[in-house]
C-alpha cells in the first residue's frame, strides 16, 4: 500500500513538471491544488497503511471486535425502528412487577395490573401528590377518605357531610368538593368533582365515576384495566 502511494506521489510530480508552469495540468486542476491534494492524499494513506498493519497483525481478534461492533449497531437500529413495541412491553413488565402502578402505551391508553388479593388498585396524582384508589365503577363519584384529604389539605366542616354516595360497599356520606387535577398514567383531569368521606367511613379512595365518565372508554381484560384517555 506505501508503495502504492509513493507511485501515485512520483505520477503527480512528473505531471507538475510536465506542466511547465502553465496554470492547470491537464486543463483539469491547477498545480497548487494537485500539489495540496498529492500531498493530503500521501498523508491519509500513510495513516490507512498504519492502522491496517496493525489490524492484519491480529485479524482474529479485530475480525471479532468487528463484528461485535456490527452487532450492537444493528441492535441499536432495531431498537430504534421497534421502540414503540419495545415501550410497550417493557410498560407491560412493569406493570407486572409493580401492581397498581400505570403504564402508558401508544395509543394513550394506561394499564393497571389487578393485585394479588383480586381488586384493581390505581396509584394516582392528586393536586401533583400520589394517592392510592380503589377502582369501583359502583362508586357515583371519586372519594377520598378523610385522613388522606387531610394529607392533601382538604379539611371539611363536620356540617358538610351531607352528600349520600354511593359504593361498592353501600352507601355512605361525604363532604363534595373540587379537584384540581386528578392523574393516571398519562391521563389528566383537571377540576374534578369528589367527595371526602366522614372519617372511619372508607378504608381507601374510590376511583368512581366523576373522573371515569370522562373517559373515552375503560374495560377489563383478565388481569388488566384499561383506561382510555378522552
Amino acid at each position: 500500500m506505501i508503495y502504492l502511494g509513493l507511485a501515485a506521489l512520483a505520477l503527480v510530480a512528473v505531471a507538475l513538471v510536465l506542466s511547465d508552469g502553465s496554470d492547470s495540468v491537464g486543463g483539469v486542476i491547477g498545480p497548487d491544488q494537485l500539489a495540496n491534494l498529492a500531498w493530503t492524499g500521501t498523508i491519509l494513506l500513510l495513516v490507512v497503511a498504519g492502522f491496517w498493519r496493525q489490524f492484519t497483525a491480529r485479524l482474529g481478534a479485530n475480525l471479532q471486535a468487528l463484528l461485535a461492533w456490527g452487532l450492537i449497531g444493528l441492535a441499536l437500529v432495531i431498537g430504534y425502528s421497534y421502540r414503540d413495541r419495545i415501550q410497550d412491553v417493557g410498560a407491560r413488565v412493569l406493570g407486572d412487577l409493580r401492581p397498581g402502578s400505570a403504564t402508558s402505551s401508544g395509543d394513550g391508553s394506561v394499564t393497571v395490573t389487578r393485585r394479588a388479593d383480586g381488586d384493581f388498585r390505581v396509584n394516582a396524582e392528586v393536586n401533583g401528590r400520589v394517592q392510592p384508589f380503589l377502582f369501583d365503577t359502583g362508586a357515583s363519584s371519586v372519594v377520598l377518605t378523610a385522613e388522606n384529604a387531610a394529607a392533601l389539605g382538604l379539611t371539611p366542616a363536620p356540617a358538610d357531610f351531607t352528600a349520600r354516595v354511593s359504593t361498592a360497599n353501600g352507601i355512605t356520606y361525604a363532604a363534595p368538593t373540587q379537584l384540581d387535577s386528578l392523574s393516571v398514567g398519562t391521563i389528566t383531569e383537571r377540576r374534578v368533582n369528589a367527595m371526602v368521606a366522614k372519617p372511619g367511613a372508607l378504608s381507601a379512595n374510590l376511583l368512581g365515576q366523576t373522573f371515569l365518565s370522562r373517559l373515552s372508554g375503560y374495560e377489563v381484560r383478565g388481569d388488566r384495566l384499561i383506561l382510555r384517555r378522552p
